[in-house]
């Protein structure tokens, strides 16, 4: 049987376990402050739980000569189990796939807990700091590079059915204008009113894309305004 862990071996676990929970908020304040579907509540757990996992993997079952068991084998099971989480991280909003990056993160961040949990406070903190500057400065980088640094444009419709957003959706790509968001709220019995958060390279592709969408029948636009 394993030997009872002392008081000073117990806190420094806590210690582990506080620091991989703190690093894990941190990035999920990131996706909180964009308002993706896990934030700091979902980033936290998943790393405060891989950091407890890793503990016990490493301390809890008796290490010793001839003990016969595997630290690596939970931390082997956390790297692929996290992937549920993952899956329900991503989105399909129309022609649009949301939530690739936040499934990324919530892995990462099952590494940091990992790592924390290990005592490996500097590669945890580092790999925090990796995570946070790939969310945000890289992902301004990502949408210079793909000329999405235009102003957000936002567009409300008024649409007679709610599966004409499918082809509002098609109008936008065929045109290249990037969508953002998509928001819907039914105002009537034959009546939704859509919210479109919108990106176009150019101003004349921005232009026909709209002229596009009120050719449809049962779509009108009710507004277009430059987000803040």
């Amino acid at each position: 049987m394993a030997a009872m862990p002392d008081l000073a071996s117990q806190l420094d676990f806590a210690v582990r376990l506080v620091v991989a929970a703190a690093l894990g908020g941190l990035v999920g304040a990131e996706r909180e402050i964009h308002g993706h579907p896990a934030g700091i509540r979902t980033h936290m757990l998943v790393a405060l739980g891989s950091g407890i996992f890793t503990v016990l993997s490493i301390h809890g079952f008796g290490q010793g000569a001839g003990s016969g068991i595997d630290p690596t084998r939970i931390a082997a099971q956390i790297v692929s189990g996290i992937g549920f989480l993952g899956a329900g991280a991503i989105l399909k909003d129309g022609v649009v796939i949301r939530g690739l990056t936040t499934a990324a993160s919530l892995w990462a961040t099952a590494a940091v807990g990992m790592a924390a949990g290990a005592g490996e406070y500097v590669i945890a903190g580092v790999a925090a700091a990796v995570i946070l500057v790939s969310l945000w400065p890289i992902n301004a980088l990502a949408e210079r590079l793909h000329g999405t640094s235009s102003p957000e444009v936002q567009v409300r419709l008024a649409i007679a059915r709610i599966d004409l957003i499918g082809e509002v959706s098609s109008v936008l790509a065929d045109h290249k204008v990037a969508i953002g968001t998509i928001g819907t709220q039914r105002v009537g019995k034959d009546s939704v009113r859509a919210d479109f958060s919108i990106r176009s390279r150019s101003s004349q592709s921005l232009a026909s894309a709209l002229e596009a969408i009120e050719q449809i029948p049962g779509v009108d636009i009710v507004s277009t305004s430059q987000a803040d």
